[in-house]
């Protein structure tokens, strides 16, 4: 067999016939990141893709969980390879059950890299022609392609692809069916170009134009792209999931062909993990969100959820592990359902899909309230309702009566993301709620400009809700398991009760005084156990900024307060899986110049010793703390430092008494306090920040065990330890000094000694 000319599809040619089309204004569409008005959502826009096994029985449990979802359309890949007998079983099921079915014929690997060689044309051939003879006038569409931008997963360089496409154009044309390709994977928008160029050139263009929309490398859906740019062009160029579906859309029209579909498209449960604990219930919110945002643009047909059964990114979870995921990704050849048909588990995101489906599809798309401003609120109407699916991103929220006139609320119908008939919430939070009137009730806002709170919260803390408090000057926020307790809560703390108590009982006063007070929240058993000395006392943590230097007065003053910003730093931990206190409330005053009318009240975190506390003694000789091997705090260290840094924290505070260390059975345990400086990236933190963490974190250590630690964080994270790693712990080092020297505090020693000296002399 003849083996490719080309080492990628990526050629010089495509490059060119891509930068060609953009510099004649391919890429001019006026607003094409914002949602398009007043059109309506195709009956069938959102499917699934679907698969079966060797079991029989495994096609009734899919046709059974489509009915559940309600989905009336699916996607099947069927192959030219020892599944074909059980794919065309399935396939007959779904045409019995009235179901539309597209067809998404996929050749194998092994074969697809060999198009070349007149022998596997013919194979093709033969298969194509079988399979339409048979199925040409009941399915709806015949795909043709497979991720052709991902020759490691299709097999495909251009002159193999080009010779499939011809073989099964022809015969597609020959039978009548509609063809769909050429499946461009992500966003590429150069493979889409070149490639309709040469199809238009040949007379093979497609009918139907597909394009797998993914925008999981962005994690959430409404994110601009920054890879297409790098981030500092991201939000200039404002490359959202829109955007990307209506440049796409444009490219194919401009070429005659005016439908795209996106055939599969999915999150990950374990690329959600690598950044949020919560992968299943994220995935969850981002299925609302991301069909939500494409059905906006206007600009698509149809896009299918894919693979329906799979543990990493199914709606359905096959109780596998990632040892058994197969070798080629799903998403170009969803091969078969796998695992025991007898363990299959819905995901959240099951229901999920299944309540946009039911909303999204048929709908009339009416227009953004609000969008792109981290608050998304979209109006539609369906089923004499007008409904909005309101969202927000990245750990924010909106208070909803800020958002919405009262007069509207006392009207609205709440369902929540999963289907569920609720209570008005009291925010609008990253898990998507639909709100519902009359078709002829008129919706008023309570602003035309509605906004984020600027509070972040971790939407799923299990059995927890947030209550906002507006109560004269001041205001804040509650988390309680009910607003009984939420009332309660306000009550025992009320901030005009809170009095930082003297320097001796606090557990820390210098700026910030920090002290506990009795948890309220307990019950009478709890109350009684604890006053019969069965229980430790259980506490709450109070801090109150009291000493403010001028500068920080007049630099912080156009800032949230300080125990705003502990109670964001603290939620944005928490929503990425970092060991903080548990953030309890906030409460500020308004107007309040003096910067100092603020809480923040947390958790009590009980702890063995302070990150702190083991350096110091490392550099004293010692060769372990706390019965702590050195090495083995460094090596957990490493973990939890790239852990964090992983999903996205830059902690700006990182030095060694606000980390906290536990000794648990299984290990150490981290917990972070003094949040108020940390800074979120919703992607990985970047390395020089991660270096500036470090400078911190490991200053009290002596310089080998610095270097044993850093081997070990740098070994995990790809780098190495050289002399330019090294240098900002020397500049580091250096600040340190100066400051204890010549500094504000080495100015206060200084003055200190010469005040105990005058003292000496006269005595």
């Amino acid at each position: 067999m003849k083996r490719s000319p080309l080492p990628s599809m990526l050629t010089s040619q495509v490059l060119l016939d891509g930068l060609s089309y953009i510099f004649k204004g391919g890429f001019w569409l006026k607003n094409s990141h914002l949602p398009h008005r007043n059109h309506a959502v195709p009956a069938h826009f959102v499917g699934i893709c679907v698969a079966t096994n060797t079991q029989p029985e495994t096609d009734d449990y899919v046709l059974a969980q489509l009915a559940a979802l309600g989905l009336g359309r699916v996607r099947l890949d069927v192959g030219d390879d020892d599944m074909y007998v059980h794919q065309i079983r399935l396939l007959q099921r779904l045409l019995d059950a009235s179901l539309i079915v597209d067809v998404h014929l996929v050749q194998p690997f092994a074969i697809a890299k060999h198009m070349l060689d007149g022998q596997v044309q013919a194979r093709w051939q033969q298969f194509v022609e079988q399979f339409l003879q048979q199925y040409a006038s009941q399915i709806a569409s015949l795909e043709i392609g497979n991720t052709i931008n991902r020759k490691r997963w299709s097999g495909y360089h251009w002159p193999g692809f080009m010779q499939a496409w011809q073989i099964a154009h022809r015969l597609a044309r020959q039978y009548g069916v509609k063809v769909v390709g050429p499946n461009i994977q992500d966003f590429e928008p150069l493979y889409n170009i070149s490639a309709f160029k040469k199809l238009q050139a040949e007379h093979l263009l497609p009918d139907i134009h597909s394009n797998n929309l993914f925008v999981e490398r962005v994690i959430e859906p409404e994110q601009p792209d920054h890879r297409i740019f790098q981030f500092r062009w991201t939000r200039y160029f404002k490359f959202n999931l829109i955007k990307k579906a209506r440049l796409l859309q444009k490219i194919g029209a401009d070429y005659g062909v005016e439908t795209l579909i996106s055939p599969v498209a999915f999150w990950a449960i374990y690329r959600i993990q690598r950044h949020l604990p919560d992968g299943g219930q994220k995935q969850a919110d981002y299925v609302t969100r991301y069909f939500t945002l494409l059905a906006a643009s206007g600009a698509l047909q149809q896009a299918n959820w894919g693979a329906m059964i799979c543990h990493r990114e199914g709606v359905i979870n096959d109780g596998l592990d990632d040892a058994r995921y197969p070798a080629l990704e799903r998403v170009a050849y969803y091969r078969s359902a796998d695992g025991n048909l007898h363990e299959y588990q819905r995901n959240p995101s099951f229901s999920a899909l299944r309540t946009v489906a039911r909303w999204l599809n048929g709908a009339e798309y009416v227009g953004p309230l609000v969008t792109g401003n981290g608050l998304e609120i979209h109006q539609l109407r369906k089923h004499q309702k007008q409904f909005h699916i309101a969202w927000t991103v990245n750990g924010h929220c909106a208070v909803l009566n800020q958002v919405y006139a009262e007069s509207s609320l006392r009207q609205v119908e709440c369902i929540n993301r999963n289907g569920q008939a609720i209570a008005q919430p009291a925010l609008i939070t990253e898990m998507p709620v639909y709100l519902m009137w009359d078709a002829a009730e008129t919706v008023e806002l309570h602003t035309t400009h509605p906004k984020l709170s600027q509070t972040i919260i971790h939407a799923h803390i299990q059995g927890m809700q947030y209550f906002p408090v507006q109560e004269g000057d001041w205001r804040g926020m509650i988390l309680a398991e009910s607003k009984e307790q939420a009332a309660q809560l306000w009550y025992a703390w009320h901030p005009g009760t809170l009095k930082a108590p003297a320097k001796e009982q606090a557990l820390r006063h210098a700026r910030n005084a920090i002290w506990p007070i009795a948890d309220p929240r307990l019950s009478d058993k709890e109350l009684a156990s604890q006053r019969s000395g069965k229980v430790a006392e259980r506490k709450v943590t109070v801090k109150q900024p009291i000493r403010m230097h001028w500068h920080k007065t007049l630099l912080d003053r156009l800032k949230p307060s300080k125990a705003k910003r502990s109670w964001n730093g603290a939620m944005e931990l928490l929503r990425r899986g970092v060991g903080t206190a548990m953030p309890l409330a906030y409460f500020e005053r308004a107007d309040d110049t003096s910067l100092k009318q603020n809480f923040f009240i947390c958790e009590f975190v009980t702890y063995d010793f302070t990150i702190a506390q083991a350096f110091i003694a490392f550099s004293q000789g010692a060769e372990q703390f706390n019965e702590v091997p050195a090495l083995s705090l460094y090596q957990s260290f490493a973990r939890f430092c790239l852990h964090m840094h992983a999903s996205g924290i830059y902690f700006r505070d990182f030095s060694g008494g606000n980390i906290l260390v536990s000794k648990q059975d299984d290990g150490l345990a981290f917990s972070l306090i003094d949040t108020a400086r940390l800074h979120a990236h919703p992607t990985a933190t970047p390395y020089s920040e991660r270096i500036a963490d470090l400078t911190r974190a490991v200053q009290k250590l002596h310089w080998d065990g610095r270097k044993q630690f850093l081997a070990l964080y740098l070994g995990m994270s790809g780098h190495s330890l050289n002399i330019g790693t090294l240098l900002p712990f020397y500049l580091y080092d250096f600040k340190v000094h100066l400051k204890r020297t010549i500094g504000r505090k080495g100015m206060r020693k200084l003055l200190s000694k010469l005040k105990n000296l005058r003292a000496g002399k006269r005595a």
